[in-house]
């Protein structure tokens, strides 16, 4: 059997999304997310616990969505795990791993408004569909003109 590497997650934005080219020109909007649980400890007390989650979305996705992930946001992210390896200035092997997202998808609840969601993309950043496939749409509230 192969192998599967898969992540979704259900969490809010930390921070407002930055917006990077590379020096190629490809697209990629970064963002933290923060995933909680809430549970109670082995004396009865509520506890919760928030894991942050380092985020990439690249392509035209990350340029059309970009402007939506905003601190508080909730969002849905799907995606895989990509692993970084680097050395600090000691010379000594570093790890970085983050979510290399393939959809996702605002849901109403942090910065409020409707629903919007954008498709998922090839490795390239490519949307299925053509060029106008998976562009978030404004709420009426939103429209810019």
């Amino acid at each position: 059997m192969g192998s599967v590497n898969r992540v979704i997650l259900v969490g809010n934005l930390g921070a407002d999304s930055e917006l990077r080219f590379t020096g190629a020109g490809a697209a990629v909007a970064k963002f933290r997310l923060a995933t909680s649980e809430v549970f109670k400890d082995k004396e009865g007390q509520k506890r919760e616990e928030t894991e942050w989650h380092r985020v990439n979305l690249w392509g035209k996705q990350a340029e059309t969505i970009q402007q939506y992930l905003t601190k508080g946001k909730q969002v849905y992210v799907e995606g895989r795990l990509q692993t970084h390896k680097w050395q600090d200035k000691e010379g000594k092997d570093r790890y970085s791993t983050e979510v290399r997202a393939d959809r996702v998808v605002l849901l109403g609840g942090g910065g409020g408004g409707a629903r919007r969601e954008s498709t998922e993309h090839d490795d390239a950043g490519r949307e299925p569909g053509g060029a106008d496939a998976g562009v978030p749409m404004p709420g009426d509230d939103e429209v810019p003109f």
